[in-house]
Formats: structure tokens, C-alpha cells, sequence
């Protein structure tokens, strides 16, 4: 179908729906070890009865419908179905706190709240009374249930049910409502990650998310017989970028994973011809190759070490568009044979043809690492108000210090103070209750994106940083902070760091270690510990942790090396605040935060007192009174 304004999401399912019908698999989810599959004909019947039944309890049009959960089929026909139904898409994240839900579900004004089972019904509850136009839960798990009476609950099966009763009354209501439907209406209504303050609204358009969708299938074409793994959250722009905008202008197959935390088992019993992940997951994948290459044997190590080398000079040679002469291409095929084809496998990469990362800025070293190893990663660039993508990497045409080139139909151009501004049909309708941000963004069809960068010799789009975390040396030249936190999480020993040096002497930073990969290494050391705070603090660690900061280092020049650090007692954690919920540091947060830390590292100080409270997932709080060292890192 081809994508034109008066196009709308529920319109292209519609067609999807009956042009597939049984013969063909739209989705499968793990359940219980056994994948299950659900065919196009199987999504519209559950979508068809939703929408109604939702229609039967009172949604109107332009009416908001939040949902919270894990990645299920469900969660796709609960979206779907509101768009239908001609309502607006309110997606949360899995883990936020009540607080969090409470702001999102009263500030869409939503109806309704989609809750996967006892966990999110219980958070809906305990804001039903400061959120007045939330009228109904609905909830699919039946797991814990059984005691919840309370009347604004309703299970999904019961509005399928309402939803089959209607189509009796009225059997043309459903495609009725969806021949109504126009490009230039209202699909989503997406909370922005909120790194400096409250999460804003954003407004995007069916038009903006099918267009975006379109340009990008043009430059990396799919088939209808892809796999494709969702897994990642729902409320972050990137996979409904996937799922719905790509996915149903293509038509692949989407799969679901059992758990979160089965989800990298299950992308390599999939194997995706396609995948989309922030760079957190490809630093995890380079951290499970990094420590198994730890704990193997020297042989062992000795041919992976030999393959990489074969794989980064290949890799050099295709960044600089240089031919790559047979007898290289001969090593390659080796290596590819010997290790890297398992590797791939055991990564669930054997059948990657595009895989991308977003979201954030990933390290060099990173992006390196994976095309050494043969797959075809890209970044891409864009944000939540221009339906997720303005930029991407082409094929032959990947740089691993940019993020490539703008998409068909968009514009990218640099303002006077290096702002990145991009022009382009995807860009968002404005925030919802904000129109003073919206000004601010948009002027003049140019969304404003908050990003500096520039745009190189090829033409290629480099993000430096978000422009308010920009640091400034002590020389005057500007530094990305986010580029050498890159190049630190490149180590498997560290999870997290956040490097501080704005207009300062010199240039710090704050480490936080990777609990598991370290705990490891100080048990075959025969180090004794605890606890996170007590591992981190053993002075070992701390010449393991410098070790990778020197590292890290190299090739920076003098005055943007890390000279001091702290290793810090806990991880940085989205439920303390320090983190967005895509894993983004709040940089002014923390640094309130952890004041006295910051001053510490620039003082004469060589150690920090803290006595604090720390609260646990669940819900436990314990009392850490404890020294941080400051190391200084030496030449």
C-alpha cells in the first residue's frame, strides 16, 4: 500500500490483516518453551473484539489509553485496538514508580490503563483517586487476581466479550471507524525520557510515524519473511519504530521474547534478520564475548585474539573504503570458519542483515568491535519528537565517529551555535498541554533538537553531546564527556561512569564497576567481599579500575585525560532518579546528588566520608556509612 497523507496505522493493518489472513504468521511469543504463533487473521479478530469492546465501555474519540507491561502480543492488540477505536496510544515504562505512573496517567488525562497483571493493577489502583478520568483498568494476567473486586476492574477477556456484543448490534462499526481515520490525526502520545526535568508529551501523527518508516525502508529494504525480536519497551520511540512503523509497512514477523530476562536466549533461538537496540545491549553483548575471552584458555584466546586482528583490519580497510586485497579476504574467511561464526551464533547475530543502534551515542571501540566481527551495525540519530529517525548509516558508507546521512525526505542543517536542526514530515505535532515548549522546538517546520554537532566532508551528520552537557577545558576547547563514558563502558569491569571537568582544573570522574565481571576477577584473585560497597571499595579494585581509565586515555590529548577518580559505592540506578528509563545519566541530578563527591575530587582531599540511605527494589532501605579513596591516575 503506498504511504500517502490520508494513510493511517489502523488502515495499513487493515490491509495487512486481509491480504495475509491465515497463511501467514504475523508475531510469535514464547510461552512455557514452545513458540507460539499467531497469524494475521488470529490479530485482527483479538484487535477487532478490543477496539469495540473498548468502544462498549465509553472510548470517544481522541480519547488517551495508557499501558504498561512486558513486550506481549497483548500489549501490540491493546495499541492497535485503541487506534482503532480512534483513541490516542499512552505507553509507560515496565519499572516506573508509582510516581511516575501517576504523572504520565493524569497528565494524558487517560481513560483507560491497559495493566499486564497484579503488579501494574496495583500501581493503577493506588492513583485511581488522584487521577479522575481514569475510569477502567484492564488487566490480562489472571496470576494473583483472584481477590481484586474493585469496579473499575475489568479483564481483557471480559472486553472482547463487550466487543463481540457490539459487533452483533453493529457488525460494520469496527472498519467504520477505521475508514474515518486520517494521516494528519493523532496515534501516539509520547513521554520523552526527561533528562533534565519532567517527562514532556510529545504528539505524533499517523503521517509521522508511517513516513518516517517508509524513508527508512527505502534505504535498508525488508522482506516480509523477516524475524524480528521485540523486546525492548513499548514506551521508547525505538521499538515502535520497529514494530509498528516498519513492521506493518513490511509485514515481517514479530517475535516476543518468554521474559526480559530471557530475551537474549531467545534472539539467538530466532535469529533476527533485522534488529534495533540502544547501544546498552551491544556493550552487553561485547561484555559476555570480553569475559568468556577471559575465562578461556590460552589457546583459545590466542585464536580469538589472531581472528579479531584479521576482523579490525578488515573492517579498517572497508571504514576507509579501501579495497580489501584477496589474501585478507582469504584471513577473513578464516577467522569467519574458526571463531566468528560461532560467535555470531552464540550472540543470535548469524542472520543479522541490519542492525542498528540508537538512542544514545555509542563508543568507537564498541562499533569497531562488531564489524570486526562481520555484522552490519549502524547508528542511527533521531529523537522521540521526530517519530525516532532523521539520520542513518548506509550500506559502504559507515563511519564509526558519525552517524551517517539523513533520510529521504529530510533536511538536517547546523545553526550558527552548532544546534543540529532537522526538517522532515516526521516531525511531531507538538507537546501535549506545553505549547511554550512546542514553540521553542519547532520554529518554522525546524525541530531543534538540543543536540551540537556538525555535518563532516562527506556529508555525514556528528553528534558531539547534548549541548547542555557540553564540557569546556581548561584551554577553551570544547569536550564530549558522553565520548570518553563511551570509551570507559568498552571495559567488562565497567558498567557505568560519568565524567565531570566542566571549566574545571582538570577533568574527573566518578566509576561505577560491573558487580558480577568484578566479583569474578576478585574471587580468582581470592579477594574476600560482601557487598557491592565493599567490592568496589578494596584497593585491587581500584588498580584495576585505573588500569582501564588509563586505558581509556590513550590518544585523548593531556588536558582531556582523566586524572582523578572514585570508584562509587552502588550502581547508577533509574529508580534513584540518576538514570532516564532508557539508561540515559541525568548529569544536573547527579551532580546535587553527589556534591560532596565532586568537591572531594577537587580538593587535596584524598578520601570522602558518606553516610547515606540507599533504597532497594524491593523496597528494603539500608544505611551505608563508608570512606571512598580518591585515586589519582598516574601518568
Amino acid at each position: 500500500m503506498e504511504v500517502t497523507k490520508d494513510l493511517t496505522i489502523p488502515k495499513l493493518f487493515l490491509e495487512r490483516t486481509k491480504a495475509y489472513g491465515k497463511s501467514k504468521v504475523a508475531m510469535r511469543e514464547k510461552e512455557f518453551g514452545i513458540w507460539r504463533p499467531i497469524t494475521w487473521h488470529d490479530y485482527l479478530e483479538n484487535v477487532k473484539y478490543l477496539a469495540l469492546g473498548l468502544v462498549s465501555l465509553g472510548l470517544k474519540d481522541g480519547d488517551k489509553v495508557a499501558m504498561i507491561g512486558d513486550n506481549r502480543p497483548e500489549g501490540l492488540w491493546a495499541e492497535m485496538a485503541t487506534l482503532c477505536a480512534r483513541g490516542v496510544a499512552v505507553w509507560l515504562f515496565r519499572d516506573c514508580l508509582i510516581d511516575e505512573v501517576k504523572y504520565i496517567v493524569e497528565h494524558s488525562d487517560a481513560k483507560f490503563l491497559f495493566g499486564e497483571g497484579q503488579e501494574e493493577v496495583d500501581k493503577a489502583i493506588s492513583i485511581l483517586d488522584e487521577c479522575p478520568n481514569l475510569e477502567k483498568i484492564i488487566w490480562d494476567d489472571p496470576k494473583g487476581m483472584r481477590n481484586y473486586h474493585q469496579n473499575c476492574l475489568i479483564s481483557l477477556k471480559e472486553v472482547e466479550h463487550l466487543g463481540r456484543e457490539l459487533e452483533q448490534k453493529e457488525p460494520g462499526l469496527f472498519e467504520d471507524m477505521i475508514r474515518k481515520g486520517r494521516g494528519n490525526e493523532v496515534a501516539l502520545l509520547f513521554y520523552t525520557s526527561g533528562t533534565t526535568a519532567l517527562p514532556k508529551g510529545a504528539l505524533l501523527s499517523h503521517w509521522n510515524l508511517l513516513s518516517m518508516g517508509n524513508s527508512l525502508m527505502s534505504v535498508d529494504p525488508c522482506h516480509q519473511t523477516d524475524d524480528f525480536v521485540s523486546y525492548l519497551p513499548f514506551a521508547w520511540i525505538g521499538e515502535q519504530m520497529m514494530s509498528i512503523s516498519c513492521g506493518l509497512q513490511i509485514g515481517f514477523t514479530i517475535n516476543f521474547p518468554e521474559e526480559p530476562d530471557t530475551a537474549q536466549e531467545n534472539i539467538r533461538e530466532i535469529g533476527p534478520h533485522v534488529m534495533f537496540a540502544p547501544p546498552r545491549l551491544y556493550e552487553q553483548m561485547t561484555r559476555t564475548v570480553q569475559v568468556k575471552h577471559l575465562d578461556a584458555s590460552w589457546v583459545k584466546r590466542k585464536i580469538f585474539d589472531l581472528a579479531a586482528k584479521i576482523g579490525y583490519h578488515v573492517a579498517d580497510l572497508q571504514f576507509q573504503k579501501s579495497r580489501v586485497p584477496w589474501y585478507w579476504r582469504c584471513l577473513k574467511w578464516l577467522a569467519y570458519i574458526s571463531v566468528q561464526k560461532k560467535l555470531k551464533d552464540q550472540l543470535g547475530l548469524s542472520r543479522v542483515r541490519y542492525a542498528y543502534s540508537g538512542g544514545a551515542a555509542m563508543g568507537p571501540d564498541h562499533f569497531r568491535f562488531f564489524h570486526a566481527l562481520g555484522v552490519n551495525l549502524k547508528q542511527i540519530y533521531g529523537q522521540t519528537e521526530i517519530a525516532g529517525i532523521s539520520v542513518v548509516h548506509r550500506d559502504g558508507d559507515i563511519k564509526f565517529d558519525t552517524v551517517g546521512t539523513a533520510l529521504p525526505e529530510t533536511e538536517v542543517k547546523i545553526a550558527e551555535d552548532g544546534e543540529i536542526l532537522s526538517r522532515s514530515p516526521s516531525v511531531f505535532l507538538g507537546y501535549y498541554k506545553n505549547p511554550e515548549a512546542t514553540e521553542k522546538t519547532v520554529k518554522d517546520g525546524w525541530l531543534y533538537s538540543g543536540d551540537r554537532g556538525f555535518i563532516d566532508e562527506d556529508g555525514h551528520l556528528v553528534v558531539f553531546d547534548r549541548s547542555k552537557d557540553v564540557m569546556t577545558l581548561r584551554d577553551g576547547r570544547p569536550f564530549s564527556p558522553q565520548y570518553l563514558e563511551t570509551r570507559l563502558k568498552f571495559s567488562p569491569y565497567l558498567r557505568d561512569s560519568w565524567v565531570i571537568g566542566d571549566k574545571r582544573d582538570y577533568v574527573t570522574a566518578v566509576v561505577c564497576i560491573d558487580y558480577a565481571v568484578v566479583g569474578k576477577w576478585a574471587d580468582e584473585k581470592k579477594l574476600s567481599y560482601t557487598s557491592y560497597p565493599e567490592l568496589s571499595q578494596k584497593a585491587e579494585v581500584y588498580d584495576l579500575v585505573e588500569k582501564q581509565i588509563r586505558q581509556a586515555n590513550k590518544d585523548l590529548p593531556e588536558v582531556a585525560r582523566i586524572r582523578k577518580f572514585i570508584n562509587l559505592y552502588k550502581e547508577f540506578d533509574a529508580d534513584d532518579d540518576e538514570l532516564t528509563r532508557t539508561r540515559k545519566l541525568r548529569r544536573a541530578f547527579v551532580e546535587k546528588r553527589y556534591e560532596e563527591i565532586v568537591s572531594a575530587l577537587y580538593s587535596e582531599r584524598d578520601v570522602v566520608h558518606i553516610d547515606t540511605t540507599i533504597t532497594y527494589e524491593d523496597g528494603r532501605k539500608s544505611r551505608i556509612k563508608t570512606d571512598l579513596p580518591i585515586r589519582k591516575v598516574s601518568a
